[in-house]
C-alpha cells in the first residue's frame, strides 16, 4: 500500500487541486489522508470526499504532529508514504518514479522530488544537515551574501542543474519515505511546532543508517503560499526558534555551551534582519 498523508490549514483553496494530481501521479491505487487543524470554517471533509480521501479532524498542534496522526490512522504500516503539503499539484506518475527508486535499494529510507516554485524555477529541497559552520554562517550571510561559501555547503549544489544524489534530508513538503523507516523512527518529532521536523527527521534517519535521496525525475510545482500575511511573522518566529531547538539538540553537552549561544545569536541576528526586510 502507498498513502499519501497531507495536513490542511485552511487549505480549501488548494486542497482540491492537490488531491485533483495525486490521482495521476501513481498507477498503483493510493490511500489518501487529509488531516485537517483548522476544521472552523473548513471545506476540507466535503473536498475530500470529492476525491475518495480520509478526513480527520483534529486540533492545530503542528506539522509533523498531524502528519503523525495521518500516519497513525491507517492502522496498518505503508509500504510507502508520501508526506505532502496541500499547496502542491504532482506531476504524472511522479510517485511511481520516486518508488521505483526507493525500491532500487533497501538502505534507502526516503526519496524527494523536484520541487518546483510557481515560477518554474527550483526550490532547494534536499540540503544538508546543519552543522555549527553551515548553521551559524548561513544564518548570518544567507541574506547579506548569497554566494557565501557556508550557504552553498548547506544548500549543496543547488543553484546547479538537479541531479539525482544523496542527501542530508529532504523538504517535508513532499517526500516519499518507506512505512517501516517512518515507524522505526516514531515519525516526526511532534516538539518541532512548524520547521525543522524534516531536518530532525532526516538527522535520524542518517544515525538509523537509512539513506535520503533526492530524485529531480519526479516533480511537484509549489502553487504557493497560503498563509495570511498577519502568520508571516509567527512563521518567522517559529522557524528560528525549532533551528535554534535543532542545533541545540544536535551540539549538546555542558562544554557545547559556548557554541550553542554562537548558534542562538546568530539566528537572532538573521531573524531580526529579515523582520525589517519583511521575509522570512
Amino acid at each position: 500500500m502507498i498513502a499519501v498523508v497531507t495536513v490542511s490549514h485552511g487549505s480549501d483553496e488548494v486542497l482540491r487541486p492537490f488531491l485533483a494530481s495525486v490521482a495521476g501521479a501513481s498507477r498503483q491505487p493510493l490511500r489518501v489522508v487529509v488531516v485537517d487543524n483548522k476544521p472552523l470554517g473548513s471545506e476540507a471533509r466535503a473536498i475530500a470526499a470529492e476525491f475518495g480521501a480520509e478526513y480527520l479532524s483534529d486540533t492545530n498542534r503542528g506539522y509533523g504532529y498531524g502528519i503523525n496522526t495521518g500516519v497513525a490512522s491507517l492502522h496498518e504500516t505503508p509500504a510507502w508514504v508520501l508526506i505532502c503539503n496541500p499547496d502542491l499539484v504532482l506531476a504524472p506518475e511522479s510517485i511511481d518514479i520516486l518508488r521505483a527508486i526507493g525500491e532500487s535499494d533497501p538502505s534507502i529510507g526516503a526519496v524527494g522530488p523536484r520541487i518546483l516554485n510557481a515560477d518554474g524555477t527550483t526550490y532547494a529541497s534536499a540540503r544538508a544537515l546543519p552543522s555549527i559552520r553551515t548553521g551559524v554562517g548561513h544564518a548570518l550571510f544567507a541574506n547579506v551574501w548569497t554566494s557565501n561559501p557556508w550557504t552553498r555547503r548547506y544548500l549543496q549544489g543547488n543553484g546547479g542543474e538537479p541531479h539525482r544524489r544523496d542527501s542530508g534530508w529532504l523538504s517535508g513538503a513532499c517526500l516519499l519515505i518507506r512505512g517501516s523507516t517512518f515507524v522505526e523512527l516514531n515519525g516526526f518529532d511532534d516538539s518541532y511546532f512548524m520547521y525543522f521536523e524534516d531536518v530532525d527527521l532526516g538527522y535520524r534517519m542518517q544515525k538509523a543508517g537509512h539513506r535520503c535521496v533526492y530524485e529531480p525525475l519526479a516533480a511537484v510545482t509549489h502553487t504557493g503560499a497560503h498563509s495570511t500575511q498577519a502568520e508571516s511573522a509567527r512563521m518567522l518566529a517559529a522557524h528560528h526558534e525549532s533551528a535554534n531547538r535543532f542545533l541545540s539538540r544536535k551540539y549538546h553537552g555542558v562544554l557545547l555551551w559556548p557554541l550553542r549561544q554562537a548558534i542562538a545569536v546568530g539566528l537572532w541576528v538573521r531573524s531580526r534582519f529579515q523582520q525589517r526586510r519583511g521575509t522570512h
